[in-house]
């Protein structure tokens, strides 16, 4: 029997479990985002497993036989072990795999095969795998270093746009109106003390009202989605000297994120852009960066050797005690491995 696997994309604005056994999607939740940030593993993992505990009981079941977790901010080893050590507490799967939300990404593109994958949501990165199998990053520095042309710059810049409209220092633009309604405000002081209280995704969410000001003829908007689309580009262009000198050779690449949506206007100009690179070749399918946990967790098994649940990379997770229980206890060994059977 295929073990159950349930794959977590946590990103900034929203999070998403599937329950997959084999290659079988069993059942899907979505949720509130958990962009995980030193500190805050214990609230990241608390909301991977409320949205993980609404997939499984689709199923019928109360845990998983694996849990491959991708995060957006868990890039780095240090936010990677503390969510990581979080999750062993929530007790939803029997092992556990933490990783970034853009490595899940990668896997559901490309499977093991190279590539760069370029996302854009509420802050944005760029991962490549090297026709040798090594990972490769460009940005995803955060809010305050970095996440060009994602979704918190684009608002981010719309903001600073009023601003200055407001004072006389750069044109009239139709922002103006489309933030005091996307905020709720009704006046440009109400907008700035909602500014000074909003958060990264609070900023993010901007973003759809910037697209609209662009549709609508307006060039303030439209060079904030032309200044994050290069941004992007640039992004991917700082990887490609990562897959060799040959220019003959070309370098899949998809696109992901909650900006990046089907002819959006950010799509738009960004797939533009990339075509004028010959050695890319754009991958047009959407991903679902959730499913990547299905490759990631076969590939940690074999990986391992072993077919079961004891595969390199996976961290064993206690379980819930409940309450105490008649019970007999059989011990023993199975292939030389100590064997408990507990029957209540």
């Amino acid at each position: 029997m295929s073990p159950i696997v349930v794959g977590v994309d946590a990103g900034g604005t929203k999070t998403v479990a599937i329950v997959a056994e084999g290659e079988r999607v069993l059942a899907r939740a979505t949720g509130p985002g958990a962009k995980m940030r030193s500190g805050r593993g214990i609230a990241c993992a608390a909301t991977i497993a409320e949205v993980t505990r609404r997939a499984l009981a689709e199923t019928g079941r109360l845990r998983g036989d694996v849990l491959v977790a991708g995060a957006a901010g868990a890039g780095r080893d240090e936010e990677k072990e503390e969510l990581r050590q979080a999750l062993r507490t929530e007790s939803v799967a029997e092992r556990l795999h933490v990783t970034g939300d853009t490595e899940l990404a990668l896997a559901a593109a490309f499977g093991e095969k190279p590539g760069i994958v370029v996302t854009a949501g509420t802050g944005s990165m760029a991962i490549a795998r090297d026709p040798f199998g090594r990972l490769h990053r460009s940005g995803g520095y955060g809010w305050q270093m970095g996440d060009e042309g994602s979704g918190y710059a684009i608002g981010r810049a719309a903001l600073g746009a009023v601003g200055r409209a407001a004072d006389g220092r750069s044109p009239k633009t139709e922002l103006s109106t489309l933030l005091l309604a996307a905020t709720r405000s009704e006046t440009l002081e109400m907008l700035v003390r909602w500014a000074a209280a909003a958060g990264p995704p609070e900023v993010a969410a901007l973003a759809p009202a910037v697209f609209t000001a662009a549709q609508q003829g307006d060039t303030v908007a439209a060079g904030i989605i032309d200044y994050g689309a290069r941004e992007l580009t640039a992004l991917v262009h700082r990887l490609l000297p990562d897959f060799g000198a040959d220019v003959r050779q070309p370098v899949d690449v998809a696109l992901n994120g909650g900006l990046l949506f089907a002819e959006g206007p950010l799509y738009r100009l960004l797939t533009t852009k990339l075509a004028e690179e010959p050695r890319l070749r754009l991958r047009s399918e959407p991903l679902d960066p959730a499913t990547g946990a299905i490759h990631l967790a076969a590939r940690l098994r074999r990986n391992s050797g072993v077919a079961g649940r004891g595969a390199a990379g996976l961290t064993q997770t206690p379980r819930r005690r409940g309450p105490q229980r008649n019970c007999s206890l059989i011990m023993g060994s199975l292939q030389g491995e100590p064997m408990v059977l507990l029957w209540v």
